[in-house]
């Protein structure tokens, strides 16, 4: 039995078609090509593939058909093994939604925006995980990164995303609600933070260039819900299409969020491995019942100080403190600082590999 993998390069540009061709052959495959949807039938008809590259506009009198959709319909009935991925020179976030949630590509592709290293990185990606079962295909959401590669039950999250672009808040409310998790999307800051006050919520995405309140506040709303969860202690994902190599830098520096994705090199199954992740790397539910103030006395109890200090630190009165931590051992069910610190300790030093300051 031949182990080499085939894949499938569908693309009527002379010169894509051989970058495409060249980057896979070197990544180990066994590439067969087409330049039009017949061919593409015919290739799928004769072997099975374990990947397929297919150009949404194909050969013919309008250049901006949607053949390419075509294809990926067919590869899911008659080689549901196949994994594919759609590139095109005309994507918009509807046409994205589309591929990944009617089609089950993994991604979209953007010609303007490709870059080889993070094709051949995709690609490798891709080979690491087996290949889609029939019953994954019928659930194009489903990730086979989580369904295969862990071994652990998935865990249902409540994670707020919050998009000023419908598109993108439908795909991934799509995306997440299949995997079994529940969803509150929001299009700004002012949704968002109703949201925190009324609901508990375990992982929060957030794009950066939220529509802002006046033209003075380009980006506010994105950078200021990033602040009010980190006070909150919600764990954080940033999804955006904006920011630079120095604005990345600075946000992991402030806001200690888990990932920064990029939504030009946005990949389904990358993006619920990250959720996955950021889920299992979160306090435990226990905390999440305690405010954002209970939190803070509750980690300063852990530092070993005492009410006169914690009052110190915080600038707030003893009585006060002693208030707090009164309704944190109601809500951990202890009944002394003692109990409550080893209650904390033992669901935060070991998700967080690193011992408390």
């Amino acid at each position: 039995m031949n182990s080499i993998p085939r894949a499938l390069v569908v693309e009527d540009d002379r010169a894509w078609q051989q970058i495409l061709v060249e980057l896979l052959t070197d990544a180990g495959f066994h590439v067969d090509s087409a330049a039009d949807a017949r061919s593409a039938l015919a290739s799928l008809r004769a072997v099975p593939h374990r990947l397929a590259v297919i150009d949404l506009s194909l050969a013919g009198p309008d250049h901006r058909n949607r053949d390419g959709l075509d294809i990926l319909a067919a590869v899911r009935e008659s080689d549901p093994g196949c994994t594919t991925l759609l590139l095109t020179g005309f994507a918009t976030v509807e046409l994205a939604v589309s591929v990944l949630n009617e089609y089950g590509a993994t991604t979209c592709l953007r010609k303007e925006t490709f870059r080889r290293h993070h094709f051949r990185q995709l690609i490798r990606e891709i080979m690491a995980q087996p290949p889609l079962m029939p019953s994954e295909t019928n659930h194009p959401s489903l990730s086979p990164v989580i369904a295969a590669s862990n071994n652990q039950e998935s865990v249902s999250a409540h994670i707020l995303v919050v998009d000023d672009d419908a598109g993108w808040r439908s795909v991934l409310r799509e995306i997440l609600t299949d995997a079994g998790h529940r969803v509150a999307a929001c299009r700004g800051y002012g949704e968002a933070l109703a949201v925190l006050q009324s609901q508990n919520i375990d992982l929060a995405i957030v794009d950066l260039a939220l529509s802002p309140a006046s033209r003075n506040e380009q980006t506010a709303g994105g950078y200021r819900l990033l602040q009010n969860m980190q006070q909150r202690h919600i764990p954080m994902l940033v999804l955006s299409g904006i920011a630079s190599p120095r604005e990345i830098e600075q946000i992991y520096d402030t806001y200690a969020i888990h990932n920064f994705l990029e939504k030009q090199h946005f990949d389904r199954r990358g993006f619920l491995h990250v959720i996955a992740q950021a889920l299992a790397a979160a306090p435990a539910p226990l905390l999440a019942a305690l405010t954002p103030r209970e939190r803070e006395v509750l980690e300063l109890l852990a530092q070993g100080l005492s009410n006169k200090d914690i009052a110190r630190r915080l600038v707030i009165s003893p009585n006060t403190v002693k208030r707090h931590t009164l309704a944190l051992f109601a809500k951990l069910g202890v009944k002394s600082r003692a109990a409550a610190v080893a209650k904390f300790l033992a669901v935060t030093s070991p998700l967080r590999g690193q011992p408390l300051p």
